[in-house]
């Protein structure tokens, strides 16, 4: 009786998910605020959205996918706030993410089959809530496999980004020194990065667009920054939007943060050195250990008369 009642509750469980995907609740109140606020800050935003788009090569499949999924998130007010800025650093679109997460898991529940066939054909009499269980597990490890690729690669990503960040400000404090205005310092020294630096280039999209949208360069690179989720960038544009005026309180401002962007990475990387050295230093441990066990292992087996 426990089988078909297991049985009977997995086929209504997935009946009762398609129903809901193909017939989604109507929103809520603050699903329909954000669509209203996503609205708002279209005419604002939408020709520097569409200038830094990076379309991902998706099939169309994936793509459809993708966007029902991206609907159904956005009509029960799932922001992935944190996700979407990764996505937006690594320059891969929420509707592809969404899709590989399904597919993924999709992926998963096949080994429900291919684990019972397999097992009939050794022959072992095992009840169908070993594969059932196993499919199930394995669907939920490749829903959220994608999550840790990506946050992964946007974290090592980020750390590249603040370098560039460090970089260019001292570029700025160089320019400003030589007598020009902030806006044009900002893109004097955006041009010095070469087209290989893609932090550098993102910088000098948002820069670009600023002229388009019509805001001014600091508001363009505090856009940036909540964009990617880049704390640097956020705090450059508050910095320069107070003292936009007065070029000597912007050098001292910008040199100090260089200063501060290059003692952070250097404390990371003797932190990342550090951790290395004990890891191989347990390596090594472990190494000796297992060397003195191999040699006592004979005169051991030797005195015990074994």
């Amino acid at each position: 009786m426990a089988e078909p009642a297991l049985f009977g509750a997995v086929l209504g469980l997935g009946v009762f998910l398609l129903i809901r995907a193909l017939f989604p609740a109507r929103p809520g109140l603050a699903a329909r605020l954000g669509a209203l606020d996503a609205a708002r800050g279209a005419g604002e935003a939408g020709p520097r959205a569409r200038l830094l788009a990076t379309e991902e090569k998706l099939s169309a499949f994936r793509r459809r996918l993708g966007e029902r999924l991206a609907r159904i998130y956005a009509a029960r007010g799932w922001e992935l706030r944190s996700i979407r800025a990764d996505l937006a650093l690594l320059g891969r679109s929420v509707e592809g993410f969404l899709a590989t997460k399904a597919l993924l898991a999709a992926s998963g529940l096949l080994f429900a089959p291919l684990l019972a066939g397999w097992l009939a054909l050794l022959g072992w009499g095992v009840t169908p809530q070993v594969p059932l269980w196993t499919a199930l597990l394995a669907a939920a490890v490749f829903f959220f496999l994608p999550d840790l690729q990506v946050r992964r690669d946007a974290a090592a990503r980020r750390r590249d980004f603040r370098h560039a960040v460090g970089a260019f400000l001292d570029l700025v404090a160089m320019n400003l020194a030589g007598g020009r205005g902030v806006p044009e310092a900002l893109m004097m020294a955006v041009s010095v990065g070469d087209d290989g630096n893609w932090a550098m280039a993102r910088i000098r999209e948002a820069l670009d667009n600023a002229r388009i949208v019509g805001i001014t360069p600091w508001q363009a690179l505090g856009r940036l920054g909540d964009e990617i989720d880049v704390d640097e960038l956020r705090d450059l544009s508050a910095a320069l939007g107070l003292v936009a005026d007065d070029g000597a309180k912007v050098r001292a401002s910008l040199s100090a943060r260089a200063a501060t962007l290059r003692r952070r990475e250097l404390a990371e990387i003797e932190g990342q050195a550090g951790e290395r050295s004990q890891s191989m230093l347990v390596a090594q441990l472990l190494l000796c250990a297992g060397f003195l066990v191999f040699l006592s292992f004979p005169a051991a087996m030797k005195m015990l008369g074994v």
